[in-house]
C-alpha cells in the first residue's frame, strides 16, 4: 500500500500493565487529541483494562507546532495517518474509531485494516443543519463489528434521523439521554455530562467483550 505519509505521528497511550486490547481513538475536526472529552475517555477506558492510542492528524500536530489554526487534510491524507498508525503498533486485538470526523474516517478504512472493531463517539451522520447531505455510504455494509455511541439530540444526527437509515447489521447504536455532539444533555433531563460519559465507557467494554 501506498502511503502519502513519510512517518507515523506521535502517539499519546494510556497503558495498563494488564491490557489485552487496544484501541486507538482520533480526534475530532476542530480540537486536539489532549482535550478534556478525551482525556476522560481515555482515563476511563484505561481503568478498565484498555490500552488506549490516541494521535493527531497532520494539520491539528502543526496547529500544536504553530498555534494557527488549519482545517482538517483532504481525506486521502486522513485516511492514510490512520493506516500509518495502525501499522505502527503491535496489537492481537486492535480497536478503531474516536470522536466525530476521527470515528468517521476510522470507519472507511477499517474493514480493509481488518481491526477487530470499530467505536464511533457521536458519528457526524450529516453536517448539522443539513440532514439530507448523509455521509452513511460506508455503513451501509461494514462488515466490522461497530458501536456507535450517540447524544440523543445530536444535530449531526438524532435519534429520530437515524433510526431511518438503513444501516449494516454490523452496527449497535447506542443513544445517551438528551445528549448533544459531546454528550452533554440539559439540566432539565436530570442527567450529567458525567453520568453520559460513564455510561458510554461502560456501554464500550461491553461492547468490547462481545467482539
Amino acid at each position: 500500500m501506498n502511503h502519502l505519509i513519510s512517518d507515523p505521528p506521535e502517539l499519546l497511550i494510556n497503558d495498563p500493565r494488564r491490557g489485552d486490547c487496544t484501541i486507538v481513538l482520533a480526534h475530532g475536526a476542530g480540537a486536539a487529541m489532549d482535550t478534556e472529552f478525551m482525556d476522560t475517555f481515555a482515563d476511563g477506558l484505561a481503568n478498565r483494562g484498555l490500552r488506549v492510542v490516541r494521535f493527531e492528524f497532520p494539520y491539528m500536530a502543526e496547529r500544536r507546532r504553530t498555534g494557527k489554526r488549519r482545517p482538517p487534510d483532504r481525506e486521502p491524507i486522513l485516511r492514510d495517518t490512520w493506516y500509518r498508525v495502525i501499522d505502527s503498533l503491535s496489537a492481537d486485538r486492535m480497536v478503531i474509531g474516536g470522536k466525530s470526523m476521527g470515528g468517521r474516517i476510522a470507519s472507511l478504512i477499517a474493514d480493509e485494516a481488518q481491526v477487530t472493531g470499530l467505536v464511533c463517539l457521536g458519528y457526524p451522520f450529516h453536517p448539522t443543519g443539513k440532514p439530507d447531505k448523509l455521509r452513511i455510504e460506508y455503513l451501509k455494509s461494514i462488515e466490522t463489528p461497530t458501536l456507535i455511541v450517540q447524544g440523543d439530540r445530536d444535530p449531526f444526527g438524532n435519534i429520530g434521523e437515524v433510526g431511518g437509515y438503513s444501516l449494516s447489521s454490523q452496527i449497535q447504536m447506542h443513544w445517551l439521554t438528551d445528549g448533544d455532539h459531546s454528550f452533554k444533555p440539559r439540566k432539565a433531563s436530570g442527567k450529567s455530562l458525567d453520568d453520559n460519559i460513564a455510561e458510554a465507557i461502560t456501554c464500550i467494554t461491553k461492547f468490547l467483550d462481545t467482539i
